[in-house]
């Protein structure tokens, strides 16, 4: 088995110079690759990420691969794009923020090799909040009002409704075959939600392996950082209902999101929500991109929503 590891940067040169040692180190054992995907950081910062990379790529033995774009693209571009370039039959994606315990990847090649429909595992995740530890990487969903209301799981089962893109592994020609992530949901979130529920609703299987772990400290990602909570909201409104749009076709759950649909948009107006309703109008001008996405990717699909979401 050959992995590729891809990394999405933007402006996180000094967690790579932290964390990309240690990924290396955890690695030291098997075939790899590393590719960073660089996203339109500033300039000084890319420059120090290159220089740096250059230094590691000499003195290491696994190939370390750095690919710039010159313009911010979002993360499903980037991790796309560092894919294009991948040799690995397996994509390790991780989050500049995500360090992985050595030899994190000895108890997933034998859940693939034991699967063939195997599409992609998500990782333990170490998670330090507010300086405590929380499990995650598990996660579940239910349809409540309209929606997909996705949270986190219980991390003591295999079973999991997605896989993180910041801490899973992939069968690439699985990915391939779905068309990698969708650009739709540039910035960020939501995109592995939707190709970890494509993948299923397309017949192939999904699986939380807690003996691979990984240790994730969210306050350190770019999206703190770069983006307001404002802004935050705004991009998760609007990607929740892209998936929704793009990807529900049981008649009872579109019923379901027409009728309740007025009922969010009036408590919107009660509470003030600006968010939601600009996360409904940019959801609003992509909606030709995702009825042309949607009848593209029925022809994939093998099950029904309602055999794979819970209703509440």
């Amino acid at each position: 088995m050959k992995f590729s590891v891809i990394i999405p940067n933007y402006n996180g040169f000094e967690l790579i110079k932290k964390n990309l040692p240690k990924v290396i180190e955890s690695l030291s054992k098997f075939d790899a690759e590393i590719i960073i995907v660089d996203d339109a950081s500033k300039q000084k910062e890319y420059q120090e990420l290159k220089n740096f990379v250059s230094e590691l790529d000499k003195r290491e033995r696994i190939t370390i691969k750095l690919i710039r774009n010159e313009k911010n693209l979002g993360f499903s571009s980037a991790v796309n794009k560092g894919t294009l370039e991948s040799e690995g039959e397996f994509l390790v994606l991780l989050n500049t923020d995500v360090v992985p315990e050595k030899d994190f990847l000895n108890p997933i090649i034998a859940d693939f090799e034991a699967d063939e429909k195997l599409f992609g595992i998500g990782c333990m995740d170490k998670s330090i909040e507010g300086g405590k530890i929380v499990y995650r990487g598990r996660g579940e969903a239910v349809w409540e009002r309209g929606f997909l209301v996705h949270r986190k799981g219980e991390v003591d089962k295999s079973d999991t409704f997605w896989i993180s893109g910041g801490s899973s592994i992939i069968r690439k020609k699985f990915f391939e075959e779905l068309e990698r992530f969708d650009p739709l949901y540039n910035p960020f979130y939501w995109e592995d939600i939707d190709l970890s529920y494509r993948a299923n609703k397309s017949g192939y299987n999904l699986l939380f392996e807690k003996r691979s772990v990984v240790e994730h400290k969210h306050s350190e990602g770019a999206i703190k950082q770069y983006y307001s909570d404002f802004k935050i909201r705004t991009i998760a409104y609007k990607n929740q209902f892209i998936f929704v749009w793009k990807n529900i076709s049981d008649q009872n759950f579109i019923l379901s999101h027409i009728f309740w649909l007025p009922c969010h948009l009036f408590s919107a107006i009660i509470r003030l929500d600006i968010a939601f309703f600009l996360g409904f109008i940019l959801a609003g001008l992509s909606l030709p991109a995702i009825i042309g996405k949607r009848f593209r990717q029925k022809k994939l699909y093998k099950k029904k929503d309602s055999e794979i979401i819970a209703i509440s």
